[in-house]
């Protein structure tokens, strides 16, 4: 393994601590938002989950990004090295306006771009990047009816209860319905670096075969787990502000049912190997919940924000993988 190689490696596991810092609010904002858990218990519940998620989920998301975005022979370190610096620097700017955006894409973005500066538009997967993109608009539609469809049940199953009664059981169930979803944020999250390192491997005929997710070794698969896990620890606070508490007020009961909607979606999207936004998930979740106690209840222009940032994720963090990759060239 050359030292290029291991510097690679070692970005592409600093992308997925970021992933995991970005992302922190995602798996916390709502359990920290309803004061079931102070932020540091909130972080650490996270990242024990997120990183336990490889004993529970194939690889099916892995062998998506490895091979199914863009043609594994076009692959080589520079296209590595840009998609992760497009990627890396889209986060940072993002976590920095507060942005709920999606690591996720941010990484596809970056494969693509620096795969059409090198070898123009057939070296993309059109069947993968198709169903990924489908996916930016149904994972949060998804999560919005699975949380209006289980806030409408436990609402109903409630109504009688006392309101103590009913912040009491659902204290404790938040920590059932968040620790599935970081559960589901690691499956998810996680496998899109394994996908990368594993592409990298491959081109750089360390790995001799990748026709299969099972084909990625054991150290990879735990190595990004561990960077999400850590890089949740740290968390992303300003994210955590935005998604508990600007997109609509939360109570302990409805933290439950946004967070068990969105583990809903992240479990069916991982099982059939589609690379989800976590953060779009979470977020049409929350919204779903809070919309049924009025629309009003949902802050709309911050929801509006969130969305226009969800559609520039692919092309500008595509145009600065783009433009790295065009620098790299040029030395």
């Amino acid at each position: 393994m050359t030292i290029a190689v291991i510097l690679l490696i070692i970005l592409a596991l600093f992308f997925d601590f970021l992933n995991g810092f970005h992302d922190a609010a995602n798996s916390v904002a709502t359990i920290v938002s309803t004061r079931v858990l102070s932020p540091r218990y909130a972080v650490m519940w996270a990242a024990f989950f997120n990183f336990i998620a490889f004993l529970v989920f194939g690889l099916h998301v892995a062998g998506t990004i490895g091979k199914g975005i863009v043609d594994i022979k076009v692959i080589d370190s520079s296209i590595i090295f840009a998609t992760l610096m497009g990627a890396c620097i889209w986060n940072i700017i993002t976590w920095y306006f507060g942005l709920p955006t999606s690591s996720s894409h941010a990484l596809i973005g970056g494969l693509m771009g620096a795969a059409l500066v090198k070898a123009g538009p057939a070296s993309l997967v059109g069947s993968g990047i198709f169903k990924t993109v489908i996916f930016i608009f149904i994972s949060p539609t998804l999560g919005l009816f699975l949380g209006v469809g289980i806030g409408v049940l436990v609402y109903n199953l409630f109504r009688k209860s006392h309101p103590l009664k009913v912040d009491h059981v659902f204290r404790k169930g938040q920590l059932i319905s968040a620790a599935a979803y970081s559960l589901g944020h690691g499956g998810n999250d996680a496998q899109k670096t394994m996908g990368i390192i594993a592409g990298l491997l491959f081109s750089a005929g360390i790995l001799h075969k990748f026709n299969s997710p099972e084909d990625i070794p054991l150290w990879v698969v735990l190595s990004c787990h561990a960077a999400i896990a850590l890089g949740t620890v740290f968390g992303g606070w300003r994210i955590v502000k935005t998604m508990g508490q600007k997109v609509a007020k939360l109570r302990p009961v409805d933290g439950f049912c946004a967070e068990l909607g969105a583990a809903t979606t992240l479990f069916v999207s991982t099982g059939f190997g589609v690379p989800v936004s976590t953060t779009h998930t979470i977020t049409g979740s929350i919204m779903g919940v809070g919309s049924i106690k009025g629309l009003t209840n949902v802050k709309w222009g911050v929801a509006g924000r969130i969305v226009w940032a969800w559609i520039l994720t692919i092309p500008l963090s595509a145009g600065v993988s783009a433009l790295s990759y065009s620098i790299i060239k040029l030395f």
